[in-house]
């Protein structure tokens, strides 16, 4: 008999490598400490009717690799039915080999389903029956988060949220899972959106703040990161195109502020100041209240403009953006650093030339606080594939040191998609067992697992106080 596709030793290409993964790496829980699953989901503890509802609705990987294969949009997010999407994409499937979809799709239909046959279009009607009939019988959203051993799961929330969900799962004890708020600000940084106002008006009417002035919005931030800690929150989040340093004054920053609620137009500089200022006093906040602050830098997105008309945000029309960090970001970590005011930071680059840009800033402002203070995060979005996981890992080695690295996270939609940390062990496993049989590390299988055990686990368990 053939071995399957997906087979235990799969990437991993050495002695070494399986060693390190079998005995050290496989059986650790899983902290994911930045995805974007639903916690109404959680705390309902969904049911999913067929395949296609838990793995193609929302999954932009998958829709990005459809459209180059010419697939109609019916198909991928129009008003075809859901086998009729399924088929689509089992055909397409066999189009994305040396796309990680063709790894992932594989991984995930074997953890879940215990699917060994490759999926293609002759295959999919027996792998749709088979799959369709263990959602049937009970795969929820606790029971998968029970099957992979996740310990914390950390939402991204928006200020305005009231948490309801959140305090749900607490409250149920069978969930054993950590289920946490992350807080991300972001649509009360990016103040020339033209749903700016609109937002703050909400943020004021869920703090109870009247927002007039900027000390106001200030204020109103304040009170809901305290709300969020107390329901758990220890890390904050921040998707933005690029890093912005200009500095400003609190009276700039204030006037500013003002224009904008008043409807009048925002200049480049302005922006750049009321961004600059605000996001600092984030950083400020986050450190006072014990957080960790990350940064996700470098997407720029809706770039089809007819699509986003059609279909709206977050339907794979984003990608990478180009432009200077290097001082940007020195400089914000050194004004946040000045007066010892900057928190635990974890820096994604979207954009893998800012690899060493990062990379060697993060070695100018750690400290004794902690093991790896300020972090280069795992690889993101279109870096968190086997070349792109590789190249972060080993420059952060290069130039940082790989045994404090904070590891991986699912950054995802999908609650299939825990076989990624999977992935990612079984990359750095293989990573660190071809330097030993290379000679470029000792055959120490204790002092080596040690430190695979910590980045899959223990660096990221410490880095927000978990324990």
């Amino acid at each position: 008999m053939s071995k399957p596709f997906i087979h235990d030793d799969f990437i991993l290409n050495s002695e070494s490598a399986k060693v390190l993964y079998h005995d050290y790496a496989k059986e650790m829980p899983i902290y994911d400490y930045h995805c974007h699953i639903s916690p109404k989901e959680i705390a309902e503890n969904r049911t999913f009717s067929n395949l296609s509802e838990i793995w193609l609705h929302g999954d932009h990987y998958k829709w990005r690799a459809m459209r180059t294969l010419g697939i109609d949009e019916r198909f991928i997010t129009g008003d075809a039915n859901d086998k009729e999407k399924f088929q689509a994409w089992a055909k397409a499937v066999p189009q994305t080999i040396g796309n990680p979809l063709y790894h992932w799709t594989h991984m995930e239909l074997k953890r879940y389903f215990d699917v060994d046959i490759l999926l293609n279009e002759e295959s999919s009607v027996e792998v749709w029956n088979h799959c369709n009939q263990i959602l049937k019988n009970g795969l929820t959203t606790q029971k998968i988060l029970e099957k992979f051993s996740v310990r914390v799961v950390c939402t991204t929330d928006d200020p305005v949220d009231s948490l309801e969900y959140h305090q749900t799962i607490k409250q149920n004890e069978a969930i054993q899972t950590k289920v946490l708020p992350a807080f991300r600000p972001d649509k009360a940084v990016e103040l020339t959106r033209p749903e700016f106002n609109e937002y703050i008006n909400k943020l004021a009417e869920v703090s109870e703040i009247g927002i007039t002035k900027f000390e106001d919005l200030l204020k109103a931030i304040e009170k809901r990161a305290h709300y969020f800690h107390e329901h758990g929150c220890r890390l904050s989040d921040h998707g933005i195109e690029t890093l912005p340093f200009e500095s400003a004054s609190y009276e700039e920053a204030s006037q500013i502020f003002t224009k904008a609620r008043t409807g009048e137009s925002i200049n480049s500089l302005e922006e750049k100041k009321y961004k600059t200022f605000t996001l600092l006093f984030l950083g400020r906040l986050y450190r006072s209240l014990g957080w960790t602050m990350q940064l996700h830098i470098g997407a720029i997105r809706n770039n089809n403009e007819r699509m986003f008309t059609k279909l709206g945000p977050d339907t794979g029309f984003d990608s990478i953006h180009d432009f200077d960090l290097a001082r940007p970001l020195n400089s914000f970590l050194n004004e946040l650093d000045r007066e010892n005011e900057l928190p635990k930071t974890i820096i994604y680059n979207l954009n893998p030339i800012h690899n060493y840009v990062i990379a060697t800033a993060i070695g100018n402002f750690q400290s004794s606080e902690a093991n790896g203070k300020i972090q280069f995060g795992s690889g993101w979005w279109f870096n968190d594939q086997k070349d792109g996981m590789l190249k972060q890992m080993t420059d952060l080695a290069n130039l940082g040191l790989l045994s404090s690295f904070v590891g991986m996270l699912t950054d995802s939609r999908s609650f299939l998609s825990y076989p990624r940390h999977e992935y990612f062990r079984r990359v750095l496993c293989d990573l660190v067992g071809g330097w030993v049989e290379s000679g470029e590390a000792p055959r120490d299988y204790k002092l080596l697992g040690n430190m695979i055990q910590n980045i899959s686990y223990n660096n990221a368990d410490h880095y927000f106080e978990m324990k």
